[in-house]
């Protein structure tokens, strides 16, 4: 637990839980979903476990399910992993209150009597009472954690408006993706929100900004001096950022089809780790100076061009039955199951370097990563060892999931008598070297942050605009359509269309006589 302790301590907790008149409610609304139990209860229970927690927690979950406490418990204990005690001492604070979320009509929700919320507000009000100290004033702070489908975002905000909000200590709100389906829906869906909420009290959270790897990309390219003189279209050929499944939609068809490839991973996660990778270097590290550099990279970004963009679809392959198969998937959809688009950064730093972002299900392997390709070293010493006429070029590599890794492939000369080029790598692998040190999960470290108040891994409404605009009119484009999906089999590489556009952009795929990095394919893609 020290370890851990030491490895996650929270950065700029502005409550002072040591004042026992501070309580914590975090609701769980949709407490019954999959979202829920798997992730939102797991995480909740990590900061329990490694007392990250404030004292004086409550856990309170929100459903239309007639469930009871103890019912609730039981559901939720199985993906709760820890000694048993420990389990026990989280699901004691945990509690189930059943409710409607209301209507779509805001006037109805506005003049229901009582308020469709009333039993949840009195329920947070009792609990926090309950955990306050005898006669001591309770400061009741809320976080209510939107478990819950886009689509009832603006009444269940309207509601903890109306009957939730904390009298006493702070209210924040954490929404999940997708916030909406293009940039008219997110400015619709925003514009609700903004007008019950201040930009400070909402938590847009992308699970990939809570990830391990992606939180060392500022540390990485700002605490190391040999990076930043290469960081820069000067010495960098492209860039690439991956996202690989080996599985497909798995029964989920009915609801991946409403988005897409696309809307579903690029649009987001994918996009906020190329402002990462391609931002200048923030005044401070206060949430709002970062995000103002990642939200100049996206106003750098122009809308992406149909010339640079390939889609797939999976079908029968040896890996499985295709995505039409699946029987909650519409017949005849068209729907994008990987796709690959090619961005440019209009900026002094980054003109001419293409950034390449590929996303796809049902493919040969697990990862993400991000691969940044230097160019040919001029004045090749080494012009007999090419293999195919081409030198293998140097890559710097963060690979987010699975087994954490940082590392450069560089070209080393092979033991022995003669001349012989391999490529190997320095590594960092972060299951070897950090191997007795607890990493937190993603949601672990968002919840965190949001109890602490601190934005910086959240999405601000203004990144979100500017994040539509490079895919909307791509989006409608395809929606209308104007593109079809080329199709692949189920456990392949993807579409071939893509590999021809990626090799159009000048990426290279790194060959050499003998390839002793561990386990990756050329070029590794």
């Amino acid at each position: 637990l020290d370890t851990a302790k030491t490895a996650m301590a929270p950065k700029s907790d502005k409550t002072n839980w040591a004042d026992e008149s501070n309580v914590l409610t975090v609701t769980v609304l949709g407490c019954t979903g999959d979202l829920a139990k798997k992730k939102t209860y797991p995480a909740l229970f990590a900061l329990f476990l490694h007392e990250h927690m404030p004292p004086r927690t409550v856990v309170l979950g929100y459903a239309r399910s007639p469930l009871t406490d103890e019912s609730l418990r039981e559901r939720i204990r199985p993906a709760l992993k820890g000694p048993k005690d420990q389990v026990e001492a989280f699901l004691a604070s945990c509690f189930f209150q059943q409710g409607e979320y209301g209507s779509d009509d805001a006037r109805e929700n506005a003049e229901s009597d009582p308020p469709v919320f009333g039993a949840l507000g009195d329920r947070v009000a009792t609990l926090e009472a309950s955990r306050g100290v005898p006669g001591c004033r309770v400061t009741g702070h809320r976080i209510f954690y939107l478990a819950l489908p886009p689509s009832v975002y603006p009444p269940v905000c309207a509601n903890i408006k109306r009957a939730c909000m904390s009298p006493t200590g702070w209210t924040r709100i954490v929404v999940e993706k997708p916030f909406g389906k293009d940039l008219q829906s997110s400015e619709e869906l925003s514009a609700g929100i903004s007008e019950l909420f201040t930009e400070a009290q909402l938590y847009r959270i992308d699970h990939y900004l809570g990830k391990e790897l992606t939180q060392n990309l500022v540390v990485m390219r700002f605490a190391n001096r040999f990076l930043a003189p290469l960081w820069n279209r000067d010495n960098i050929a492209n860039v690439q950022i991956l996202f690989k499944e080996p599985f497909g939609t798995q029964g989920r068809g009915g609801y991946f089809d409403q988005y897409g490839i696309i809307r579903d991973i690029i649009q987001n996660h994918l996009l906020q780790l190329l402002c990462l990778v391609a931002m200048e270097k923030p005044c401070s590290l206060s949430p709002d100076d970062i995000r103002d550099e990642k939200l100049k990279v996206l106003r750098c970004i122009e809308p992406v061009s149909t010339d640079n963009v390939a889609l797939g679809q999976y079908t029968n392959g040896p890996g499985g039955d295709a995505y039409l198969d699946d029987a909650t998937v519409p017949a005849g959809s068209k729907a994008p199951t990987f796709a690959l688009c090619v961005l440019h950064v209009g900026n002094e730093r980054w003109d001419g370097v293409p950034f390449i972002i590929k996303a796809g299900k049902a493919l040969n392997e697990h990862k993400c990563e991000i691969r940044v390709q230097l160019k040919d070293v001029p004045g090749d010493l080494f012009a007999e060892q090419k293999v195919r006429g081409r030198q293998a070029r140097n890559e710097f590599v963060v690979r987010l999931q699975p087994d954490p890794a940082i590392y450069m492939k560089m070209t080393v000369k092979e033991p022995g008598l003669g001349m012989e080029l391999a490529q190997s790598e320095l590594e960092l692998l972060y299951t070897q070297k950090y191997e007795s040190t607890p990493i937190p999960e993603a949601y672990e470290r968002l919840i965190l942050d949001c109890i602490n108040g601190d934005q910086q891994h959240f999405v601000r409404r203004d990144e979100l605009v500017a994040a539509w605009k490079i895919f909307t009119p791509l989006l409608k484009y395809i929606d209308a359509g104007g593109m079809n999906p080329e199709l692949y089999p189920y456990g392949s590489r993807g579409p071939v269309n893509a590999d021809k556009l990626r090799e159009k952009t000048g990426h290279v795929l790194s060959y050499t006589a003998k390839d002793i990095t561990w386990g990756e394919e050329a070029g590794g893609d």
